[in-house]
């Protein structure tokens, strides 16, 4: 309640007057002031209460905090990208031939240096970063970001009442803005391109999280044959034994690759016990591995040659593809690998906050790798026959192997990131419903965010330790590595140009600026690597077409599945007609009827009192709904009101969750939460039907003296409530079911015991359907669903309380 002395109401204004007319409106005026009162904060049609210590990304943190959460990015975000020098050069010039040593390597050293300057730097820490869903980053988060503010989605009108899901438009509407917004939601085109290029920037990013593991592992490796010349070719019997058994095929392969191996199996094994046990460790090994290539890039450029200092001039670019031509254009793939693991600065945002992503890569990633790229690039020019290891023999001997084992540990911790992104990229597809159900484990209780699904974990170990015994060096890796960064990066700079013109409205020429800018240097390295794609640039293509398809399948027949729920959901005057019984024996016991509508009484209903002998005292709808927001706050993710009369005893819940929220709550928690919203629900009713009551008083009155702020603090105060419910007519009280009754009823039930109703779906395509909707809905769909994690697993239902009935869907 609002206290008496609100501003709103001492601001009223309401003035004395004899006059009808006056009266008139001063009753008008309390209608719609009780009516704001009245409004149920759990109704779906009304606005959930706002927040705003919900959204600490948006806010800004203590110094100490900062930097805390600065240090700790450089363990989770920077792995990938830190690992970088370790292939660069040797994928650049393929071969181990430098045309032109002096003048070619300080061109390609320009070309390094500038694509971190533009890429990491001025397209991402500068702008990308701003583009984040109320702090959470990604290619899904920009995806939702548009989808609520052109409504492209399907969204109830209550999840836009969400505090998460309001956007903070920095200007006023433009006429381009709302141009675009109205092609996006009037064209069913536009809307399946934006949908897929959403789905394959996701697939792309698994790519990442396949071949991360596989050329960065391989990469420190490959430092034993820098150190131990004569391991480079055994090919005993031992040795093929073991690759035999690792990887469960007959695939010649050298010790190199052999370890490299053993170590991905070990990494990928470790990952059910989670990334939280050995989090601690992640930044200082990091940080240790920045400064230590800084450090040796630092005593490489005071051994070398000044020369090496012209590739601050970027005109030595324009030389380089002069002197070189299509050689040069081709060597892009390799240069393109300097900035992998970037989009990892904006797929991690939601774990950090934009100032301490931006204070890391400015104060420590961007100047050690600056170094490392220089150190290697001059020694390089008076070692050109080391471009093959150029950075294992760029170490001074002393620290050769503790260099190692740091360059082992960071390649381990670089590939252990991009597992667990891989992980929180196939949750928010499940949760948007665009990947079939999988079994998600939770790995700590104090970070819910670190999960672990087990599908996926041993489904890319599979063909990380295939690629790597496939390819057994980092080049063709490399020609793999780059088509699934350039390609994401790509799909990331189209959703931000989106954004800039709907939702920011900057300047046109701006955003077309950052995208032709940001744009053609992506499709100059796009074009580079695809080049190469019969030298393992088929990797990441093929992975993204399996990917994708298995993605829009799902997505496709969930939709359709939905779309004949809608259809065939039940009139309400059907259910009134059946009276308070429903047509059956209601029996004590709490009924829970999951479903996925958010309004109406779903079809398998009907099957449920036709073939059930009895039905529960108390029915409650329960939907399970993802909503396009990164989180939904907790005071905020129920929602409750009431199918039908009073004495139906019958309920709508819906349960929404955010695309990075998790299912934490057990079976007996979920319970305990729902019964007590029910309760509240039912008091609110209460109040609010008192507060009705309160409004018809004063309008049957009609008396100017019932509009004065003296009775409006009254309605605040509740007194007036209560005089108003001693003069209820008794035949309106008789024929209503109290507060206090459906209050026990429901505690009744409650310990009677509840039980979980649930339809099992077969769903098929009509016989007038075409034959690729046939094939589709009817194999590979369907396939799909039977070998998914079952809805029951899914909902954490007990199943000594789950109670099934089969339906086909007709689609």
């Amino acid at each position: 309640m609002v206290g008496s002395g609100s501003p709103e109401i001492q601001s009223a204004g309401i003035s004395s007057s004899d006059d009808d007319e006056d009266s008139t409106a001063g009753v008008d005026y309390l209608r719609r002031r009780l009516k704001r009162l009245i409004s149920r904060h759990d109704s779906l049609e009304e606005e959930a209460a706002y927040f705003p210590w919900m959204h600490s990304h948006n806010q800004s943190s203590s110094g100490l905090l900062l930097f805390k959460l600065a240090f700790q990015s450089i363990g989770v975000v920077y792995g990938d990208l830190g690992t970088s020098p370790l292939y660069v050069f040797s994928s650049t010039f393929t071969g181990g031939h430098i045309p032109n040593p002096e003048k070619d390597i300080v061109g390609a050293l320009s070309l390094i240096l500038y694509t971190l300057l533009l890429i990491p730097l001025c397209k991402y820490v500068l702008v990308v970063l701003r583009a984040n869903d109320n702090g959470e980053g990604g290619t899904f988060a920009l995806y939702s970001l548009i989808s609520r503010y052109a409504k492209i989605s399907v969204v109830h009108p209550t999840d836009r009442q969400l505090s998460t899901y309001k956007l903070q438009v920095p200007s006023k509407e433009l006429e381009r803005a709302l141009w675009i917004k109205e092609k996006l939601e009037n064209s069913g085109l536009l809307k399946n391109l934006l949908l897929l290029i959403t789905l394959i920037g996701t697939c792309m990013i698994i790519g990442d999280g396949t071949l991360t593991p596989a050329i960065s592992v391989l990469s420190a490796i490959s430092g034993l044959k820098v150190a131990v010349p004569t391991m480079d070719q055994s090919n005993n019997f031992s040795t093929m034994l073991l690759c035999l058994a690792l990887i469960l095929s007959f695939v010649p392969a050298d010790v190199v690759v052999i370890v490299s191996i053993v170590v991905l199996v070990i990494l990928f094994s470790l990952q059910r016990f989670g990334t939280s046990k050995v989090a601690f460790l992640f930044a200082p090994a990091l940080l240790l591995w920045f400064l230590t290539i800084g450090v040796i890039g630092l005593y490489n450029l005071s051994r070398g040659d000044m020369r090496v200092f012209q590739a601050l001039n970027p005109w030595h670019i324009y030389l380089y593809f002069k002197r070189n031509g299509k050689v040069a254009w081709i060597s892009l793939g390799g240069i393109v690998l300097c900035i992998t693991g970037t989009e990892a600065m904006f797929a991690d945002l939601g774990h950090f906050s934009v100032k301490s992503i931006q204070i890391a890569f400015t104060t420590v990633v961007l100047p050690c790798l600056l170094l490392a790229y220089g150190g290697q690039a001059s020694y390089l020019i008076r070692n050109p026959e080391h471009v093959g290891e150029a950075f294992y023999k760029s170490i001074p001997g002393p620290i050769f192997w503790p260099v190692f084992v740091i360059a082992t540990m960071a390649a381990v911790i670089a590939s252990q990131a991009m597992i667990s992104a891989s992980f929180s990229v196939m949750k928010m597809a499940e949760s948007m419903g665009c990947f079939p159900r999988v079994h998600i484990l939770h790995t700590s209780k104090r970070f819910p965010g670190q999960i672990y699904i087990p599908e996926i974990n041993w489904l890319i170990m599979i063909l990380t330790v295939a690629l790597t015994a496939g390819f057994k060096d980092t080049t063709q890796l490399g020609n793999a590595y780059g088509i699934a960064v350039v390609a994401t990066m790509c799909v990331t700079t189209s959703l931000v140009t989106l954004i800039m013109l709907m939702i920011w409205q900057i300047n046109v020429l701006v955003a077309l600026g950052f995208f032709l800018l940001f744009g053609t240097i992506e499709l100059a390295y796009l074009s580079s690597v695809l080049f190469k794609v019969t030298e393992g640039g088929w990797v990441p293509l093929v992975l993204a077409a399996g990917l994708l398809f298995v993605m829009y399948i799902w997505h496709y027949g969930t939709k359709m599945k939905h779309k004949y729920e809608v259809r065939h959901k039940l009139p309400m005057d059907w259910i009134s007609q059946l009276g308070s019984n429903l047509g059956t024996v209601r029996v004590a016991g709490l009924g829970l009827v999951y479903n996925e509508l958010v309004h109406g009484v779903p079809g398998i209903f009907h099957r449920f009192i036709t073939y059930l002998p009895a039905i529960h005292s108390v029915l409650v709808f329960v939907c399970i709904r993802y909503v396009p927001v990164a989180t939904v706050p907790r005071d905020e993710r129920i929602v409750v009101r009431r199918i039908g009369p009073k004495s139906y005893h019958m309920y709508r819940c819906i349960v929404r969750y955010g695309y990075r929220d998790m299912r934490t709550e057990t079976a007996w928690l979920f319970e305990q939460l729902l019964v007590e919203c029910l309760e509240n629900f039912i008091r609110r009713e209460a109040r609010e039907e008192a507060l009705e009551r309160a409004e018809n008083a004063a309008a049957a009155a009609n008396n100017e003296s019932l509009c004065t702020p003296l009775l409006l603090r009254r309605v605040e105060s509740g007194e007036f409530e209560e005089d108003l419910m001693v003069a209820d007519n008794d035949e309106e009280a008789g024929s209503s079911v109290s507060e206090d009754d459906s209050l026990a009823l429901l505690r009744k039930c409650r310990e009677t015991g509840i039980v979980y109703l649930l339809g099992h779906g077969d769903v098929r395509a009509r016989k007038d359907s075409f034959f690729l909707k046939k094939l589709v809905i009817n194999y590979f769909y369907a396939f799909l669903r039977r070998n998914c994690k079952q809805r029951a697993e899914t909902l954490n239902i007990p199943p000594g309380q789950l109670l099934r009935i089969g339906m086909t869907y007709f689609v």
